[in-house]
């Protein structure tokens, strides 16, 4: 018995673990559904109207294109079910790697708060896409904010933690070459600013620069985010 357990105990340590699945194949999915929606629903209907534009042409939007309203609505939906999974698997990975200080939990946290705005953005969005609500102008309204609030600020401030926590365990351990981590460092910071965008909508170009410079880096670190510790030393 003793034996058996001490044969366990020495096979062990030379056990591959497990890395999960690719993080690039889950951020390029992420990303194909959420963009590849937005291309879909724009070629349908046209661009969507700002929130804190005229009421009138929110409205006139929804009323008038159900199906462009419906397809991103699905896409950002589709789109947060990879993010979870990226996060989940990013935090095991950065764990396994060594990562004892809080970075890894604050990945996983940022990604899935990141993941559950987005998700409940879609949800909303498909709401409106409903005739009966679509008729309702306050309802639009109403809806139409929700959707930019969770999809835009919240959703993206939360993808800042994500990479964040990311980022400052790659730059300290050397997980990743050291530019990619500054990149990443800086990403987060500029997505946790987008909360400016609260106090002044003038600054909503942010939401767009720091998703696609967010969701990028996730894509880049992925791939570059070694499975094991042996694998930085045989790097350097």
């Amino acid at each position: 018995m003793n034996d058996s357990r001490a044969d366990l105990n020495r096979a062990a340590p030379g056990r591959r673990r497990q890395g999960g699945p690719p993080l690039v194949l889950l951020a390029l999915i992420c990303m194909g559904l959420l963009f590849g929606g937005l291309v879909i629903g724009v070629a349908i209907g046209a661009m969507m109207p700002l929130p804190y534009g005229p009421a009138g042409a929110v409205t006139a939007y929804v009323h008038a294109q159900p199906l462009a309203v419906h397809v991103i609505a699905v896409a950002m939906f589709g789109s947060s079910v990879p993010l979870a999974i990226y996060a989940a698997t990013a935090s095991a990975r950065l764990r396994q790697l060594g990562v004892t200080a809080p970075g890894a939990t604050i990945a996983l946290t940022g990604g899935t708060l990141a993941a559950g705005a987005l998700g409940l953005a879609g949800l909303v969005a498909w709401t409106l896409s409903i005739p009966e609500v679509g008729a309702d102008p306050t309802l639009v309204r109403a809806f139409y904010y929700l959707v930019f609030l969770l999809g835009g600020p919240a959703h993206i401030v939360a993808l800042g933690l994500l990479v964040a926590g990311m980022a400052v365990p790659s730059l300290i351990l050397g997980l990743t070459p050291r530019p990619v981590a500054w990149v990443g460092l800086a990403t987060g910071v500029f997505s946790e600013l987008t909360t400016l965008v609260l106090i002044w909508p003038q600054l909503g170009v942010m939401l767009p620069i720091a998703r696609v410079a967010a969701l990028l880096w996730l894509v880049v670190a992925g791939a570059l985010l070694p499975l094991q510790r042996n694998d930085i030393r045989r790097s350097r």
